[in-house]
């Protein structure tokens, strides 16, 4: 059975969505999604056809979905056989005819309806951005500069490169090892570098105003009070 619309209006293009294709033709949306990703590799002008999104399901969570224009549908639909996989595509093809018809009566866009369409792109470009800035982890600058910041705390803690307690590798180790650990339960990250870069600051913060447990503190006072014998 059929669901919904088979061709809706998205930008002022007639286009369908991959769940769409998949519901419809009784496929499963991963497999759809596995085709179309497939057809990226081979097809040169694939932007044009297809535009990736998310769409959240039942349960509020995102799912990747492609849109798809008459083109790159019939490039798709190309590989469907069988009686029943005719029939939807003369549906959809006239989804589309009924769809673009209502297009071509359309007065054009204004000038501020043309702003207004591109301003929107952007908006939705900027989430992109702001997204992947919150997922991805720290890139190469951000990394070393979070590292020189690290590495300085623990010459201060340990009382300067001079100082007894730095030279002793075991207590320096040691106190590196504090360190990790009160960063991965305050940010649930196995590495420093996995850190996503929305809490770059807090982590810097968090490292500016970090001390080791008061046990390897006394070892650190303990070492720096012997004088000459390291």
């Amino acid at each position: 059975m059929m669901t919904e619309e088979l061709v809706i209006m998205r930008d002022r293009q007639a286009v369908t969505t991959s769940l769409q294709v998949a519901q419809n033709f009784e496929k499963k949306h991963q497999h759809v999604l596995r085709d179309i990703d497939a057809l990226k590799q081979d097809v040169s002008n694939f932007g044009q056809m297809f535009i990736e999104s998310n769409q959240p399901d039942s349960y509020g969570r995102d799912r990747r979905i492609y849109y798809m224009n008459r083109d790159g549908f019939s490039l798709l639909a190309m590989g469907f056989t069988g009686k029943k996989a005719l029939q939807f595509k003369l549906k959809y093809i006239d989804a589309f005819n009924q769809m673009e018809k209502q297009l071509q009566h359309q007065k054009p866009l204004s000038l501020p309806e043309q702003i207004q369409l591109i301003a929107k792109g952007y908006e939705n470009l900027s989430a992109d951005v702001e997204d992947i800035k919150n997922r991805m982890g720290l890139p190469g600058n951000m990394a070393h500069a979070f590292t020189k910041k690290r590495n300085a705390k623990i010459i201060v803690v340990l009382g300067g490169k001079d100082s007894n307690a730095y030279r002793d590798k075991t207590i320096r180790a040691k106190t590196y090892r504090a360190l990790f650990s009160s960063y991965r339960e305050t940010f649930e990250q196995d590495r420093y570098n996995d850190l996503p870069m929305k809490h770059y600051d807090k982590a810097v913060d968090f490292i500016a105003n970090w001390y080791p447990p008061f046990e390897l503190q006394q070892q650190i006072q303990s070492a720096n009070s012997q004088l000459g014998l390291l």
